[in-house]
């Protein structure tokens, strides 16, 4: 199967059809460390050598009584050095199985959002406000996040990416210090912290298989990620863009007023 129909059949799983690139579309590839500097070999196995320890303690944690009801912790997946930086919001019940993030069809999922946009996992990293699953899939509570979220904010600072994505309102929440609603977040530009580090919203892909019919709206949080990583310098980004999104049916583009 070509590349041009795995991106169709991705497309058409977040219910996006007839997906007509204009003009020349490029997968994102991985920056690379140039191997004939010591800086580089310096650069990119200390964040890695270091995440791996943060791992080992997350996965001793006992900050909160989550720890007692979780199979394993949810550390998380994906290139160490990566652009692009996705936060979720707790392990659901297969991720506690597999401990890994984002599996199961939300992952199916996601893996459609990022391949459609000429990414894939092993580009970005990927990891949650909690490390472990809530009880019955309950919305994380403040005092877990509390107690978590300073595991994230450091995998953000090693990992270093030049965007991160809140898939979700307790990560958007979480990351923005805010109680707005999703709906009110999404579709607009953020930093993160103090740092300067652009931050963008969009929903979940466990909300978008209950809700389908705002698949279009994260379609074009995808372009709006896009285009915000080739500001950033990623390499190689699609030439398509929010402005002018690609040819789908008015169903599909139609955006909410307002």
């Amino acid at each position: 199967m070509t590349t041009a129909a795995r991106k169709s059949r991705y497309l058409a799983a977040m219910g996006i059809h007839h997906y007509v690139a204009r003009g020349t579309v490029s997968d994102v590839g991985t920056v690379q460390a140039d191997p004939g500097t010591a800086d580089a070999t310096v650069q990119t196995t200390a964040p890695v050598d270091e995440l791996s320890a943060l791992e080992v303690t997350v996965s001793g944690c006992r900050r909160c009584p989550l720890c007692e009801t979780r199979r394993q912790t949810v550390f998380g997946v994906g290139n160490p050095a990566a652009d692009c930086m996705l936060v979720g919001e707790a392990p659901g019940a297969e991720e506690d199985r597999q401990g890994k993030p984002f599996v199961g069809r939300a992952g199916q999922l996601l893996d459609a959002m990022l391949f459609a946009v000429g990414m894939n996992r092993d580009e970005v990293y990927i990891a949650n406000v909690l490390k472990c699953r809530p009880p019955q899939n309950r919305d994380p509570q403040g005092e877990e996040v509390t107690r978590c979220e300073p595991y994230l904010h450091r995998q953000v600072d090693l990992v270093a990416p030049k965007l991160i994505v809140a898939m979700g309102r307790f990560a958007a929440q979480s990351l923005l210090r805010t109680t707005e609603a999703i709906s009110r977040l999404r579709g607009r530009e953020f930093t993160y912290r103090d740092t300067g580090l652009p931050l963008i919203v969009t929903y979940h892909p466990a909300y978008l298989l209950r809700n389908p019919a705002d698949k279009s709206k994260a379609w074009d949080d995808l372009l709006l990620i896009k285009r915000k990583l080739a500001e950033a310098g990623a390499p190689a980004p699609p030439t398509a863009s929010a402005s002018q999104p690609p040819a789908l049916s008015r169903r599909i583009c139609r955006r909410p007023a307002g």
